[in-house]
């Protein structure tokens, strides 16, 4: 039973049309992650929150400095008496502020994170002065050549490393527990819920579908059309447009949305293209697996689809006891190439060991549009919200996580540089980001259809894996020729 509190609310968010369309209704709601145009009822909605972003002077100064343009979205639906409105939404926050007038509310409780997050960010600061102290420290110590004072700073200035990344952990963690969301059966699932044993990415949760869904699914009205634009300056990395349409992003929402959808009618996707080959088992033992994925195989099937098919399933096939945290490494459906397998924890464990240490290596091979500035060198990036198109959201220095990885250049053409990576660090997309952000290689990866241009495929293939047996001692060495 709503109170009169939430119908209050309901009265200053939900806008009524003036007028019913002449077109029908929509009878589902379309596949968010399609990248079609909205139907006429969703372009209606958006042409009026877009007018109203116009016409309000806050939001034109806000969204239109460099870089701070953002996402919003309009969700179409039928209220309980039959009459037809939309709801409004922003991604992340909107002039500095979680909340505003005619938007729909964040999947959390503000004041509740209040409680604790300023402090926590204020600890995260001063931690981070302290490690910049050390830093210059050290490099004063090195200058004068070999002294023992400079081992002593080093580990204080790893300790201080250590105790802000648990710390950030610790604050992300709490964040995520306060994410309350809503499926349209009435189920409810916490933010670090849905993405466990991972945690969830960056920005999970805030994106304008998501708050949409909640807020109808809160309020008893049904959802019938979505749409989401960009509105204002676009951002670091370019590749978003003033007005332009985009389906819901595949890292936050393609975790996020299908628990929320569920109970709802929803227009499917066309079914995926069936990869007959593969994966290629080149190595197996009873502590580990090496495989070779072929392009368009998913590596893990997805929590809300524990059947889709991917390398897992079809291993598990022959090795039941599998599951996806025995994977070392994630390989997009795109790129193609050599995975290593832990087949129990403590071989998962040694071999996490030797890849941390840089003992074990994983070598790649892409090809870039266009001509990389130099030879070689090493990339170090805090990223966060890695499958975003926009670049300017990957990277943040303060929450993102560590990735780091070493480059060099193969070979060039005319309009393209063939070029090696060997990360240290796994997140997926890290290595598409690094080719693409202009803090990176500036670059993106040919077929990269998402921070560049389609093409035939996604120029990036695992070439090479070498490490050293947790058992048996030996060094192995695989490779997987490129296939382009």
């Amino acid at each position: 039973m709503k109170t009169r509190t939430d119908a209050a609310e309901l009265i200053r968010t939900l806008t009524y049309f003036e007028a019913p369309r002449p077109e029908a209704l929509p009878t589902q709601l379309a596949n968010p992650f399609h990248a079609a145009p909205p139907g006429p009822w969703g372009l209606q909605a958006a042409e009026a929150l877009q007018q109203r972003l116009r016409e309000t002077p806050a939001y034109r100064e806000a969204l239109w400095r460099p870089h701070c343009g953002k996402m919003f979205g309009v969700l179409v639906v039928a209220a309980q008496d039959g009459r037809v409105g939309f709801l409004s939404a922003f991604s992340g926050m909107l002039g500095g502020a979680w909340t505003a007038d005619g938007f729909v509310p964040p999947l959390f409780e503000p004041l509740a994170r209040d409680a604790f997050w300023p402090a926590g960010e204020a600890e995260l600061a001063a931690l981070e002065q302290r490690h910049v102290q050390l830093s210059r420290e050290a490099d004063a110590l090195r200058a004068q050549g070999p002294v023992h004072s400079l081992r002593e700073v080093e580990a204080r200035r790893a300790e201080v490393e250590h105790v802000r990344a648990e710390l950030s952990r610790d604050l992300w963690r709490q964040v995520t527990q306060g994410y309350v969301i809503p499926n349209a059966r009435g189920e409810t699932q916490t933010l670090a819920a849905l993405f466990a044993p991972k945690p969830p990415p960056g920005g999970a949760g805030d994106c304008a579908a998501p708050k949409l869904l909640a807020y109808a699914f809160r309020h008893g009205l049904t959802p019938l059309e979505l749409a989401e634009f960009w509105w204002g300056a676009p951002p670091l990395g370019g590749r978003r447009e003033s007005g332009a349409y985009y389906p819901a992003c595949d890292n936050k929402c393609g975790t996020v949305l299908p628990f929320m959808l569920q109970g709802l009618a929803v227009e499917l996707p066309a079914p995926a293209a069936t990869v007959s080959a593969g994966p290629r088992v080149l190595h197996e033992d009873a502590w580990l697996l090496v495989v070779d994925k072929p392009v368009g195989l998913p590596t893990l099937p997805g929590r809300h689809g524990p059947a889709r098919d991917s390398v897992l399933v079809r291993l598990q096939a022959n090795f039941p006891e599998l599951t996806p945290a025995s994977f070392l490494h994630e390989l997009e459906p795109d790129s193609s190439g050599l995975l290593v397998i832990a087949r129990d924890a403590a071989t998962r464990a040694s071999l996490q060991r030797q890849f941390s240490r840089r003992e074990a290596e994983h070598r790649h091979v892409a090809w870039l549009d266009g001509q990389v500035e130099g030879d070689a060198g090493t990339i170090d990036l805090p990223l966060r919200g890695t499958a975003q198109v926009s670049l300017a959201d990957c990277v943040d220095a303060r929450h993102g996580k560590r990735t780091l990885s070493a480059w060099k250049v193969l070979r060039r053409e005319a309009s393209r540089t063939r070029v090696e990576f060997v990360p240290t660090t796994q997140l997926p997309h890290a290595l598409r980001i690094h080719a693409a952000h202009p803090l990176g290689l500036g670059l993106p990866i040919v077929g990269d259809a998402r921070l560049g241009r389609e093409d035939a495929r996604l120029m990036l293939h695992a070439e090479a894996l070498a490490f050293v047996h947790p058992r048996t001692g030996e060094r192995l060495s695989f490779t997987s020729p490129t296939p382009f």
